[in-house]
């Protein structure tokens, strides 16, 4: 916990302000940086979503892949999402299924992303030997 999170809570319970500026002062700063467990009920809060890819056995000249996205951008990016009209979220979803993305970005709610996070664990794709695949969240 923060030390800003700690003088809200501080001011609240010395009644100096109500519950819903609380709520609000609350909202405003967000989750806490740390790694540790957040305001999500004691579910971990992560920075970033990595995904490495490394060659495999006879891939010595073959670039290693390390990607780092911050999880603000990620969450970010599901909140634009649901900034995109009704009369274009019909197209939006047809282009992604002819991707062959199944996948209704409207339908995604912050709540299901931690879900999905927090059962990722750590998931590692063996690609036919070449590559190894690690998505994780740090």
């Amino acid at each position: 916990m923060t030390e800003e999170h700690k003088k809200i809570l501080e001011m609240l319970a010395s009644k100096k302000i109500s519950v819903e500026e609380a709520e609000r002062l609350l909202n405003a700063l967000g989750e806490p940086e740390s790694g540790s467990a957040g305001p999500t009920g004691g579910k971990p809060s992560w920075k970033y979503l990595r995904v490495l890819v490394e060659p495999g056995p006879g891939g010595e000249g073959v670039d290693k892949v390390n990607i780092r996205i911050p999880m603000k951008l990620i969450r970010a990016g599901l909140k634009w999402a649901a900034l995109i009209p009704k009369y274009a979220q019909k197209d939006v979803n047809k282009a992604l299924q002819d991707k062959g993305i199944d996948l209704d970005f409207s339908q995604i709610k912050p709540e299901d992303l931690q879900d999905i996070l927090t059962n990722l664990d750590e998931l590692t794709v063996d690609v036919d030997g070449r590559e190894k695949v690690r998505i994780f969240c740090e």
